[in-house]
C-alpha cells in the first residue's frame, strides 16, 4: 500500500519554523528545485525584523563545503605544542552573535554534501557544537535539500543525521506564490498569465530531458527578462523566455503578451480617461488588474492623493471585470498593499461595497 507523504505550503513552513526555532529544534526542508525553499528563510529573517528584532541569516551551501570547513582547519599551536582548529568565518562568535536577537544558520543543499561533510555536521546539529566551537544561544539551525526522486546531485542522508531533524516536505501553492509575486512587483504579464493558467506555475518532471522548465524561480527570471525589452523583437523576447520556462510554455505566454500589449495604459484608467475595455481575454484582464494595483501603490507610496484614482479604479473594474477579478483587485490594493482611502469621499464606494462586500470579506 502506497503511503502519500504529508506536504505543507511555504507559508505554513514559516509559521512552523518560527515555532521550532523558539525551542532551538533544527528543521530539515525537503522539496523539488526552484520552488523557493531558500527564499523562504530570507522571508523568515525579514519577518523577525518586522517584529522589531535584529536578525541575521547565514546561508551555507553545504554541497560546496569540505569536512574541515565545518570543524575548522588544523594548525600547530606553538604555545600548547598541540594541534588546534580554526573555526570557519561563517559560524558566528559569541561577540558577533551578541549584536543580534536571532541568527538563522541555514545549511542549504545539505543532502547534496558529500557523506564526510554530512558526518561532520552531526555534532553541530545535535549538540550545537563541533570540536571546541559552540554555537551561541541565539543561533537556530535549519537545512534544506532536494529529494532523491528529483534527480539532482544528492546523497542518501544517514539515518543518525536524519534523526537529528524535524522533517518537512514542501509543495508549490499558487496562492502562496501570488502573495509573494504582488509584494515583489513581478511583471503584470507573468501574474496575469499564471492567474489564468495556474498549472503552468510549476512543470518540473524529473524524468524529462528538457533543460528548461517552469518553476517559481524560472518565472522570476522571466519577469526580470521582460521588464525592459526595448531593442528586441517579439521573437527574440520569446527566445529569452523559452530559455527559462521551455518552448511550449513560452509560446503560450507569447500569445498572452500579444493580447496584453493592446490594453489601455493603467494611468489613463486611474485618471478617468479610459472607461471601457475592448477585450474579453481573461489572462489579459488579470494582467491589467495587477498593473492597476501596481499603479495605485506607486502613487500611494509617493504620497499622492489617490482618492480620485481609487474612485476611477472602482468604476472601471466593476464595469469591465468579472467578480473574481474585482475581488482580487481590491484585496491586493487594500489588503496586501495597505493603501488607505477616505471612503466617505468616494462616489463609487457604497454601490461597490453593497455588491462585493461579502465576497471581499470571504477572500
Amino acid at each position: 500500500m502506497e503511503i502519500q507523504t504529508r506536504t505543507i505550503k511555504l507559508s505554513e513552513l514559516t509559521k512552523y519554523a518560527k515555532h521550532h526555532f523558539a525551542t532551538k529544534r533544527p528543521i530539515m526542508v525537503w522539496g523539488p528545485p526552484g520552488i523557493g525553499k531558500s527564499d523562504t528563510f530570507k522571508g523568515i529573517k525579514e519577518s523577525y525584523e518586522a517584529e522589531g528584532k535584529k536578525a541575521m541569516l547565514i546561508d551555507c551551501r553545504l554541497s560546496l563545503w569540505e569536512p574541515t570547513d565545518l570543524k575548522g582547519y588544523p594548525y600547530y599551536n606553538k604555545e600548547t605544542n598541540r594541534m588546534s582548529f580554526s573555526a570557519p568565518d561563517e559560524l558566528p562568535t559569541e561577540e558577533e552573535a551578541a549584536e543580534y536577537d536571532i541568527i538563522i544558520l541555514f545549511l542549504d543543499e545539505l543532502n547534496g554534501a558529500a557523506p564526510a561533510t554530512q558526518a561532520a555536521a552531526y555534532q553541530l546539529i545535535l549538540n550545537r557544537a563541533i570540536g571546541k566551537y559552540k554555537l551561541p544561544d541565539n543561533v537556530v539551525i535549519a537545512a534544506a535539500g532536494n529529494r532523491e526522486t528529483d534527480k539532482g546531485v544528492t546523497y542518501r542522508m544517514p539515518k543518525p543525521l536524519a534523526n537529528r531533524f524535524l522533517h518537512y516536505e514542501v509543495r508549490v501553492d499558487f496562492e502562496d506564490w501570488f502573495d509573494w509575486a504582488v509584494l515583489h512587483n513581478q511583471h503584470p504579464d507573468v501574474i496575469g498569465y499564471l492567474t489564468t493558467f495556474k498549472e503552468d506555475l510549476y512543470k518540473f518532471d524529473a524524468t524529462s530531458s528538457d533543460r528548461s522548465f517552469a518553476t517559481p524561480r524560472s518565472w522570476e527570471f522571466v519577469s526580470d527578462t521582460i521588464q525592459n525589452t526595448d531593442g528586441f523583437t517579439e521573437e527574440e523576447v520569446t527566445d529569452m523566455v523559452a530559455a527559462g520556462i521551455g518552448e511550449g510554455t513560452a509560446l503560450k505566454f507569447k500569445t498572452h503578451r500579444q493580447v496584453a500589449s493592446q490594453l489601455p495604459n493603467p494611468s489613463d484608467i486611474l485618471d478617468g480617461k479610459v472607461k471601457e475595455l475592448q477585450t474579453d481575454n481573461i489572462s489579459a484582464k488579470y494582467s491589467l488588474t495587477t498593473a492597476l494595483c501596481y499603479e495605485l501603490k506607486e502613487a500611494y507610496d509617493n504620497n499622492k492623493d489617490v482618492n480620485g484614482k481609487f474612485d476611477n479604479f472602482l468604476e472601471f473594474i466593476q464595469n469591465n471585470f468579472e467578480a473574481e477579478m474585482v475581488v482580487m483587485a481590491c484585496t491586493v490594493a487594500l489588503g496586501k498593499y495597505k493603501i488607505r482611502i477616505k471612503f466617505n469621499q468616494l462616489n463609487n464606494w457604497k454601490g461597490f461595497i453593497s455588491k462585493y462586500g461579502t465576497l471581499i470579506e470571504m477572500a
